[in-house]
């Protein structure tokens, strides 16, 4: 009977009905009749007052909350916002504020979890492929030598150099895999120097060299000659960000094209540009060519080697400096990459402060 605001508006207005009667019939003027008819005109009025404010002011908003925490319950999804009621009570009010932004985060933390196990299923599914590919290469390699190919020394020698490059490829992927993992876990902790980017550049381009050579490729780094390039950042790391840049530049690059790469000092960074003249990347997979194993040209990356990782490593290293990876791509022409680091400062200048 309680539970409702029929049966609690019935027993206030009983309530309110006797109190008013009790308090009349005190009155030695008031007759019977008068009694009965307060009673009745009081109960009425209470009742329906009551009843009505009950029912449109709490126990609807109650109702309210209620459809909002059993949708929570359920794991639907389906409202994108949850509208505000207006509250008449200040209880109320306060009580629906603090649903609305419960559900809210809910709503939020639902989306992510489903776009987590899509990007799960999609990443697993990735792996999968990338670690079929090679090790399906260097099986058919070995079981062709077993099945009697190791006789003819030729045939031998080949397929032997195919598995080995095979192997090598899944050693990359795994490596690959460890330091991403690490990266975004945080095991992998930067440890940032003062260090002459010009020279990191440089060593670069000297190991790549030979790779670029084979393609008839030529490698220009336009810097100031009499300019030192002082940053203040993880070298190894940084060494290993240019190494994949430069090496996608020459790896995607038409033969005897070019690769340039331009260091500029500003007065609070370092700007480094990677150019090629490459096919260029269309505009709906730049926004992608940062996730892990995305390939624009899925079929000839693989061609190419590589574990379609490398830029994902470079986008979280940077990140770990609190800088960006940026790209501009135009279909035919080539693509330029580019991030800023911060300005350090030479031996000389560390010596004098220290």
């Amino acid at each position: 009977m309680f539970s409702t605001s029929r049966g609690i508006a019935f027993v206030l207005a009983v309530s309110i009905a006797l109190l008013l009667v009790a308090f009349l019939s005190l009155m030695d003027e008031v007759g019977s009749m008068v009694l009965l008819a307060t009673a009745a005109l009081s109960f009425s009025i209470s009742y329906l007052l009551i009843h009505l404010g009950l029912e449109f002011l709490v126990f609807k908003e109650i109702s309210n909350i209620y459809n909002v925490l059993e949708k929570i319950q359920r794991k639907d999804v389906s409202f994108k916002g949850v509208k505000k009621i207006k509250a008449s009570l200040p209880p109320l009010k306060s009580i629906q504020t603090n649903i609305n932004e419960y559900a809210a985060a809910k709503n939020r933390e639902i989306e992510t979890l489903q776009k987590n196990e899509t990007f799960r299923k999609e990443f697993i599914a990735d792996i999968s492929h990338e670690l079929k590919t090679p090790i399906f290469a260097a099986q058919g390699y070995i079981h062709t030598l077993l099945d009697g190919a190791v006789e003819d020394h030729s045939v031998r020698d080949k397929f032997l150099k195919r598995a080995a490059k095979s192997l090598n490829n899944l050693d990359n992927l795994v490596q690959d895999l460890i330091t991403i993992n690490q990266i975004e876990s945080g095991f992998i902790r930067f440890h940032p120097v003062h260090f002459d980017l010009r020279e990191t550049i440089l060593e670069v381009i000297e190991q790549l060299e030979g790779k670029a050579h084979k393609r008839g490729i030529r490698i220009h780094f336009q810097h100031a000659p009499e300019e030192r390039y002082y940053t203040y950042a993880d070298r190894e790391k940084i060494f290993r960000v240019l190494q994949n840049l430069v090496s996608n530049a020459i790896k995607y690059n038409k033969d005897e094209g070019e690769v340039t790469i331009q260091l500029k000092s500003h007065k609070n960074h370092l700007s480094v540009k990677i150019k090629d003249q490459g096919m260029g990347i269309h505009p709906e997979d730049l926004k992608r060519i940062f996730e892990r194993f995305y390939r624009v040209e899925k079929s000839r990356s693989r061609e190419k080697g590589g574990t379609g990782l490398g830029l994902a490593i470079v986008k979280h290293i940077l990140e770990g400096h609190k800088s960006t990876i940026s790209v501009s791509s135009i279909l035919g022409k080539g693509s330029i990459f580019s991030f800023d680091l911060p300005v350090g400062n030479s031996p000389a200048t560390l010596e004098k402060k220290g």
